[in-house]
């Protein structure tokens, strides 16, 4: 074919795309792609079995749930463009938007969402996250083996319409729902494939991005879904996610370009992220915190005069500071500030004091309990394997010597060292953590409620368990504020944990992404993004 007959077969196609509305392409027009740092290989791809923020991350982009986060983390409308809740708490009827599409195009349906909860609360899925969703009625029975998931209280009124039944009203349930595991996975993929439709090829997803590529430990590669309700105003073309548990390696990366984005950083390089890449290195608090559980069956750990004396000497602005770069902040309570529905935590009352007040007292309460450099208390305190957290660990023991105690330092890799937590093994003082899966205070207090797996510390206060039990209950917002306040006071009295840090998160955030706003949850959808040159 000749130039001029190009020429006129160029023509030909212009004329037909004008006549169709068909845009011409441009460079304007050019795939945008996001190239995200994602700390870590996803370990499934499964919404109802995912439990890590490296999957969260890629999850929030592939599926959306009812309700979802806009770029501040608020909650949101997502499939459901509003909701009803009855006068008793108990009843939420949720009405979907007509335009809500699987990525093959199909509509996303009621009973979507009905195969996907029976589906993460039967036992054989084993969820790790399903116990999250117990105010479902029945989801606690079917979850043990008790029930057939058909009894669950999620029911298809109509293609459009969903009706979720409590247990028992649950203010921060709407929350929930815009959970990773919350979303709706496509049932006739899950019939087909099983296990497998979590693979490219075979994933059919309702988010703003569809899966199309995962290598394990190189990348897992979303584009655009065309089907998504808000495609129209969803800028980036592909995202890129990649494991990059080297921080030191993703430094360099995000440095020459090549990431645009990364989660987590090399904190021994913090001063030199200040002073040469400025704001984009980003240090913002998080609802989340790094904690020292006591064995409270075992003496002397049982004696509150010895807790309250070892809490009080911890120089946590140290901590913070020189330990973890700035990348931490000091804790004096156990539920973090920055709830929008809970108002001041309950601080301990050492905060304002100096440190020498402090180990005064300190000192005095240890000789009340019969201890002191005299009489010392022997303690073992376990640690889950990380550098930062050996070196505060060695700065804790230093910080307790004073008051007569001898620290013997046990590490363990993460997972065997929250094995023998959760298995009730012996230990004298344990390193653990909390990041909120909702924000809520609820979210960190119950983990001192005596029946929770998650209790290291085996708290055992009957009149706390009342007063998070008289929560649970309580509808009105203001009301159950004042309970859960008085139930944290509690806590804070008897400190079975010692609050050491609230988390912040840290990341590096490129001055060419646009539209990324820090947020107490850490939730960053790639819709709500874009890159400019």
């Amino acid at each position: 074919m000749g130039v001029t007959d190009t020429m006129a077969a160029l023509k030909k196609v212009v004329a037909i795309m004008t006549v169709l509305g068909i845009a011409m392409p441009s460079a304007v027009s050019a795939e945008m792609v996001y190239h995200r740092g994602n700390g870590a290989d996803p370990e499934t791809l499964d919404p109802a079995k995912t439990s890590t923020v490296y999957e969260d991350f890629i999850l929030l982009d592939l599926y959306e749930g009812l309700v979802t986060y806009n770029a501040a983390a608020e909650i949101i409308p997502g499939v459901a463009e509003s909701w009803d809740i009855s006068e008793n708490g108990l009843i939420y009827t949720f009405h979907f938007r007509d335009d809500a599409k699987w990525s093959n195009g199909e509509p996303v349906t009621a009973g979507d969402f009905v195969f996907s909860f029976r589906r993460m609360m039967e036992s054989t899925t084993a969820g790790p996250y399903a116990n999250l969703f117990y105010p479902i009625k029945n989801a606690k029975a079917i979850n043990t083996g008790k029930l057939n998931a058909s009894e669950l209280g999620v029911k298809a009124i109509d293609d459009k319409t969903l009706a979720i039944t409590l247990e028992k009203p649950t203010p921060y349930f709407i929350q929930l729902l815009g959970l990773q595991t919350a979303v709706p996975v496509y049932p006739a993929g899950v019939k087909k494939y099983g296990d497998e439709f979590v693979k490219p090829g075979k994933m059919v997803s309702n988010g703003a991005y569809m899966l199309q590529s995962a290598a394990p430990n190189a990348q897992v590669v979303a584009v655009k879904n065309p089907y998504f309700h808000d495609a129209g105003n969803v800028a980036i073309d592909k995202v890129i996610f990649y494991p990059t548990e080297d921080l030191s390696s993703a430094l360099r990366r995000f440095s020459a370009g090549e990431l645009d984005s990364q989660y987590n950083v090399p904190l021994e390089q913090a001063q030199w992220m200040r002073e040469n890449l400025g704001s984009q290195f980003r240090v913002f608090p998080q609802l989340g915190i790094e904690y020292y559980a006591f064995n409270t069956e075992k003496p002397p750990f049982n004696d509150i005069r010895v807790r309250q004396a070892l809490s009080m000497v911890i120089d946590r602005r140290f901590l913070a500071e020189k330990i973890w770069a700035g990348a931490m902040l000091p804790a004096y309570s156990f539920v973090p500030p920055g709830i929008p529905s809970y108002g001041k935590p309950a601080m301990a009352e050492f905060q304002n004091q100096s440190l020498l007040d402090r180990e005064d007292e300190a000192i005095a309460l240890m000789k009340a309990a019969g201890y002191g450099p005299d009489h010392p208390i022997k303690i073992e305190l376990r640690y889950s394997t990380m550098e930062t957290r050996k070196k505060t660990a060695l700065a804790i023991a230093d910080m307790w010597k004073p008051l007569g105690v001898e620290v013997t330092l046990i590490n363990a890799d993460t997972a065997t060292h929250y094995a023998l937590l959760r298995n009730r093994g012996d230990f004298d003082i344990a390193r653990a953590a909390w990041v909120a899966d909702y924000a809520d205070a609820q979210n960190f207090l119950f983990l001192a409620e005596s029946k929770n797996p998650f209790n290291y510390a085996r708290y055992d206060n009957p009149e706390f368990d009342a007063l998070m039990n008289q929560a649970a209950r309580t509808i009105d917002p203001s009301e159950r504020e004042d309970i859960l306040h008085r139930a944290e006071n509690l806590l804070t009295r008897d400190e079975p944990n010692i609050a050491l840090l609230y988390y912040a998160s840290q990341w590096l955030v490129s001055d060419k992404l646009k539209g990324w706003k820090d947020n107490v949850l850490d939730k960053h959808l790639s819709r709500w993004m874009r890159i400019e040159p």
